[in-house]
């Protein structure tokens, strides 16, 4: 099971969301996303564990939990979206005629 959590201090990294997940079970992997420009977490992360029976145990227990100060966000994260590298609009702005010096008809 993939579980997204949001809303996540900006000083948590990878080992502390394992930890925070241990408890309920098997944690494959876990891991915080960080800014590739600044290297600073985006304040939000995944953790998959392989039994969904555990994984769904930590949503409901920490869905709405306090953890570091901060209220998360827990639940099933959702397959991620394959987004267009150039943008599905490709075409041309087309003749938008009028305006500009000259346009006028007298």
């Amino acid at each position: 099971m993939n579980i997204y959590i949001s809303n996540l201090s900006y000083g948590i990294n990878d080992a502390d969301l394992r930890d925070l997940f241990i408890e309920y079970g098997e944690v494959s992997s876990a891991k915080v996303i960080m800014d590739r420009e600044t290297g600073r977490s985006r304040g939000f992360g995944f953790v998959e564990m392989p039994n969904d029976a555990e994984g769904q145990k930590a949503i409901d227990e920490l869905n709405g939990a306090e953890y570091d100060g901060k209220t998360i966000s827990v639940n099933i994260a959702k397959p991620r979206e394959e987004k267009p590298r150039y943008g599905n609009n490709r075409g041309g702005g087309g003749n938008r005629g009028g305006g500009g010096y000259g346009s006028r008809r007298y």
